[in-house]
């Protein structure tokens, strides 16, 4: 299963940062791609960005390009999203889920572990 926490606070002003982690127990980590996905109140869970198993590739949608990354550690069982230059609509709860394939872990439907989500706000 995975689990994802909070490196630092999950408040955070308009333009600024926070760094995620979503680390995994009970599986081969390597052996999943990583998907990170986000839930905004009344609204359905949409996919963010996504790593594969060794994190050579990795997609981001649109909306988070050049302010989101993701990275992972595999020794260390843990894939790293980080956020930068925040907004308010990027407010949601935060979830990562592992999969077989890169493909995989970018659709809600492929995801075969889901991590327990973590609420991010940010303030105007």
């Amino acid at each position: 299963r995975c689990s994802c926490r909070r490196l630092g606070g999950g408040l955070v002003q308009a333009g600024g940062s926070l760094r995620l982690s979503c680390a995994a127990s009970g599986h081969t980590f390597s052996d999943y791609a990583v998907g990170w996905f986000r839930q905004a109140p009344g609204k359905e869970r949409e996919f963010v960005a996504a790593i594969s198993w060794g994190g050579g590739s990795t997609y981001y949608e649109d909306f988070v390009k050049g302010r989101f990354t993701i990275s992972r550690d595999n020794a260390k069982n843990t894939v790293y999203p980080q956020m930068n230059s925040l907004k308010p609509e990027d407010a949601a709860v935060y979830y990562c889920g592992a999969a077989l394939t890169l493909r995989a872990a970018m659709l809600y439907s492929g995801v075969d572990y889901w991590g327990k989500g973590t609420l991010v706000t940010v303030s105007s």
